[in-house]
Parts: C-alpha cells; sequence; structure tokens
C-alpha cells in the first residue's frame, strides 16, 4: 500500500474530523416536475413527505437546461483546489449516475451532486452541478433517503476557505421516518474508509448503508489496480455499506463514480484504506441491523 496522501488546506485543521447529527430516516419516492428548477421539485417533494431533506439516487434524470463545473487547479493559492468555468451542454443530458445532498444554503434549498453522463460527442462527462441553472426536461421518479432531525447546510469553512455542506440538527417536520440514521460530513486528509468503519464502531453500529455520498478524494485508488493520479476529483458513491467481514471485523465498502480536472471519469470499487478525502464527503450513514 502506497504512504498515505496529504494535501495542505490553507486554513488551520478543526480537532474534529468527522462532524455528526443523529436523525432519523428512509428510503422515498420523489416525483421530479418537468419544466422545474431541479432544486425547487426536489424542495417540495421532500417536504410533501415531512423532510427538509435527504440524499437523492440522479440515474436517468433527464436535464435541459443544464450548467456544470468540474474540478480545477487553485489559480489563487486561496484554496488546495478550485473549479473550472460553467460548461453549459447545448443539449439534454441524461444523467448515468450520480447522488445528491439535498439541504439549504443562505436559507433556501440547495443541493450539492456529482454525476456522470453523455453527451453528443459520444464521451463521458462528469461534474458538479449548478442549482440555479438546472431543470429538469422530463417527469420521473426517483430514489431518495429522507431525513429529520437533521439537515445538510451550507457553512463557511475555514479550513478549505469554501463554503461548504455539514450536518446541523433541524426541528422534527412530522414525517414517519424511524430508522437511525447519521448525517455526516468528513473532513479533509483522512482515510474515507477508516473514517466510517470507525465512525460506526464508536456508535455500535455494525451494520449500515450508505445514502447519497458527495465529496472528492486525493486522487483514486480502485480494488481491481487501477489508479487516478490527478488529486482533485469530484466523487459520489452509487453504492456504499459498513457490514461485519468473516472476522467480526468492520469493512466499509464503497462503489463510485469521479471526474478528474482533466476531465478523466472513472467508476468502481475504491481500494479499502487508500482513499483519504480532499474536501469533505457529506454523506447518510443508515443502521439497518
Amino acid at each position: 500500500m502506497s504512504q498515505p496522501r496529504q494535501i495542505k488546506q490553507p486554513g488551520p485543521a478543526s480537532p474534529e474530523r468527522i462532524v455528526a447529527v443523529e436523525g432519523r430516516g428512509r428510503a422515498i419516492t420523489l416525483t421530479l416536475e418537468a419544466g422545474r428548477l431541479l432544486v425547487e421539485t426536489l424542495a417540495e417533494g421532500f417536504m410533501a413527505q415531512g423532510f427538509a431533506g435527504g440524499t437523492v439516487d440522479m440515474a436517468g434524470v433527464v436535464l435541459s437546461p443544464c450548467a456544470y463545473v468540474m474540478p480545477a487547479l487553485s489559480k489563487t493559492g486561496e484554496n488546495a483546489a478550485f473549479y473550472s468555468d460553467i460548461f453549459r451542454p447545448a443539449h439534454a443530458v441524461t444523467i448515468d449516475q450520480g447522488q445528491m445532498s439535498l439541504g439549504r444554503r443562505d436559507g433556501q434549498a440547495f443541493f450539492h451532486c456529482h454525476a456522470l453522463w453523455q453527451e453528443q460527442d459520444g464521451l463521458t462527462h462528469g461534474g458538479h452541478l449548478m442549482p440555479d441553472e438546472t431543470r429538469v426536461a422530463h417527469a420521473i421518479t426517483v430514489q431518495a433517503y429522507g431525513v429529520d432531525g437533521a439537515i445538510f447546510e451550507a457553512n463557511p469553512d475555514p479550513e478549505t476557505n469554501f463554503k461548504l455542506f455539514g450536518p446541523v440538527s433541524e426541528p422534527d417536520h412530522g414525517s414517519l421516518a424511524m430508522q437511525r440514521c447519521f448525517a455526516l460530513r468528513l473532513r479533509p486528509n483522512q482515510d474515507f474508509h477508516a473514517a466510517l468503519e470507525g465512525f460506526c464502531r464508536d456508535h455500535a453500529i455494525s451494520n449500515a448503508l450508505v445514502y447519497g455520498g458527495v465529496g472528492s478524494t486525493i486522487e483514486a485508488r480502485f480494488d481491481d489496480g487501477r489508479s487516478i493520479r490527478n488529486f482533485a476529483t469530484e466523487v459520489f458513491i452509487n453504492h456504499g455499506k459498513v457490514a461485519p467481514d468473516a472476522t467480526g471485523g468492520l469493512v466499509a465498502h464503497l462503489d463510485v463514480g469521479l471526474v478528474d480536472y482533466q476531465g478523466q471519469t472513472a467508476t468502481g470499487l475504491l481500494l479499502r484504506g487508500d482513499n483519504p478525502v480532499l474536501m469533505t464527503f457529506e454523506l447518510v450513514l443508515a443502521q439497518i441491523d
């Protein structure tokens, strides 16, 4: 295994490396209305089922117009990495795979979404969708996970010098959710798998599913030997779980998609123990035992 990769951030590191808020949640379906801003129709759908926010599986959603950015190198040094200029595809795009965290920013509904799709050039593209410019082209029902008692909220983060989603407590909205869950944010320069496994041990969780999962890693190593060597990535978790292995020890399994700052995309199962967080990673961890 290679030596742990680290990226120096511009601000001081908080001693709290995992930010967590416990809540209750359940899997739900949401219908997205054609012609609506994606963020608005999603927020209304969550609220109608008694949730202020949660996570969304974006597979199959058709967007037009669509606006997105990719990861990029920092030009000023004020951040360890930054964003590209905004891309606006001329035609509708259909999301092949992607995940979203739906929460709020500046008191309004907001989302953090990374996804992959094909464009008319026949190539797979990917990036970070822009909430204020992205609309639903065709009505569709999507799989989601609603969280009561917690919400992802964008707040200034001194360590990375970004305004980032992190979990905060939220009054119950009257949902019927019964499943114990945690809204989590992982801070930079810690191993992704080890952080989730350690959190589960510390909170007496022996079996859990990951819902959503949006963030970045320092490069990427896959369990089949493939690697992404460009350090700035935009990553989402297609499928994730933390479960006991044959010896009873907790093991995280994280199947992801990503795009790096040169536009290279990849999907697959991350190699355990060799994928540190770059800027952030937020997700919902739901106890299933």
